[in-house]
C-alpha cells in the first residue's frame, strides 16, 4: 500500500519547495502581488495554505516510514480535517476581505 518511499520523498520535497515559502512570507508580512487588493484576510489565507501543506505531510510521512495500514488510514482521515480547516479559513478570509472593501456592517445608534 505504501509504495516506493522515494516517490513520496520526491513529492514531499516538491510540495515543500512550492507550498511552504509563500505562506511563511505572508505570515512574516509580505503580500504577494496578486493579493495586494485583498490584504484584510492575508493571515487567514496563509494559515489555510499551511493546512493544505499539513495534508501533504500527513499523507507522505506515514508512507515514507512504511507505517501500518491503520496508521496510514488514520493520518489520511486527519488530512480531511486539515482540508476542512483550510476551506473554513479561506472562506473567513474572503468574508473579511469583502467586509473591508464595503466598509463592513454599519451599526445604527437609533436601535
Amino acid at each position: 500500500m505504501n509504495g516506493n518511499p522515494l516517490y513520496h520523498w520526491i513529492a514531499l520535497t516538491v510540495s515543500t519547495a512550492l507550498m511552504l515559502p509563500v505562506p511563511a512570507a505572508m505570515l512574516a508580512g509580505w503580500t504577494p502581488p496578486w493579493m495586494r487588493k485583498r490584504q484584510a484576510g492575508i493571515r487567514l489565507r496563509a494559515y489555510g495554505f499551511l493546512c493544505c501543506y499539513a495534508l501533504m505531510l500527513l499523507n507522505a510521512i506515514p508512507r515514507i516510514a512504511d507505517a501500518s495500514y491503520e496508521t496510514v488510514m488514520a493520518c489520511m482521515s486527519a488530512g480531511f480535517g486539515c482540508i476542512a480547516a483550510a476551506a473554513v479559513l479561506f472562506l473567513l478570509a474572503e468574508r473579511k476581505d469583502s467586509r473591508a472593501r464595503t466598509g463592513g456592517p454599519v451599526a445604527s445608534r437609533d436601535g
